[in-house]
């Protein structure tokens, strides 16, 4: 077989199954108004996507059991499996060897995110394991609130809510992230993000 006549073949033949695609290429459909609403759950660093609701570290405190947290991240939120959410006092190592991405006591959430609204985008969106989603606002709101307490982020009976949880400032906001009145829709949040 000679593959000087066999090659130019091949090369006809995709060209022609690759112009007969269209740009859509046919498959799938475009979602719904509905659809995209339901999974355009991100909450930027302003907050406006924020739903009704508010919830205390007291409140919030009793939920952190209820709600199972502690069966993966320690009943105090350390020295746990899972990652770190309260920062230990530094007396004992974790005897657990750290899950990948390792969260422990050098970039705890409430105490490394650049907003609030992370946290309570994060607790919204994967917790607890294997109920996802499950949490209503108000939950939400006041496990957020109990983790910043507990971190000495905020106080104990600090209201977090619509208009309070954006406005908490967190000790690394200014590190390497862009203020939320500078941020815009789709642009990175992180300075110097390629």
């Amino acid at each position: 077989m000679d593959l000087r006549k066999v090659v130019p073949l091949l090369v006809v033949g995709m060209c022609q199954v690759g112009s007969a695609q269209t740009p859509t290429y046919g498959i799938g459909r475009t979602p719904t108004a509905d659809e995209i609403r339901t999974w355009d759950i991100s909450i930027g660093p302003a907050g406006t996507e924020l739903p009704q609701g508010h919830g205390t570290a007291k409140e919030g405190a009793p939920l952190y059991i209820q709600k199972g947290c502690g069966g993966c991240h320690g009943r105090n939120g350390n020295m746990a499996q899972a990652p770190t959410l309260i920062k230990s006092d530094g007396t004992m190592k974790n005897q657990f060897s750290c899950l990948q991405p390792c969260v422990n006591d050098n970039n705890v959430m409430a105490l490394h995110s650049p907003y609030a609204t992370v946290m309570w985008d994060y607790i919204n969106r994967g917790m607890p394991l294997g109920k996802e989603q499950t949490l209503k606002p108000d939950e939400v709101y006041a496990l957020t609130a109990y983790l910043l307490f507990k971190n000495g982020v905020i106080k104990e009976d600090d209201v977090m809510d619509q208009q309070s949880l954006p406005k908490v400032v967190m000790p690394g906001r200014h590190d390497f992230s862009l203020p939320p009145e500078e941020w815009k829709h789709g642009q990175p949040r992180l300075k110097n993000y390629p």
